[in-house]
């Protein structure tokens, strides 16, 4: 899903030492073409030797998403800020709205 990774912004977290990837102690969440790792209520990826907050510009809905996300619809749900957002096909979901956005 190379939209998602070329709509990106390049969000820089200044301070953050700790170097994900695998087995570093953070849930680990396939996103387009790169791996986002929880950490603090909000998603980095490793980028260019540093940790990028891991947000798309804009507002893209999902306009095609019939399925409700929620406890026990089997996706894992992800804390994103002040919402939950729902892993499903390589992307995450979020409700806005009475729809679903892609984050």
């Amino acid at each position: 899903m190379s939209e998602v990774a070329t709509s990106l912004q390049h969000q820089p977290h200044p301070g953050h030492g700790h170097a994900h990837a695998e087995g570093c102690g953070h849930v680990a969440v396939p996103h387009g073409d790169h791996v986002d790792y929880v950490h603090d209520g909000h998603l980095h990826r490793q980028h260019d030797g540093h940790a990028d907050e891991c947000e798309v510009d804009g507002h893209r809905e999902h306009s095609a998403h019939a399925h409700v996300h929620g406890e026990g619809c089997g996706h894992v749900a992800v804390p994103h800020g002040d919402h939950m957002d729902y892993v499903h096909d390589g992307h995450r979901h979020a409700a806005h709205e009475g729809h679903w956005d892609d984050h």
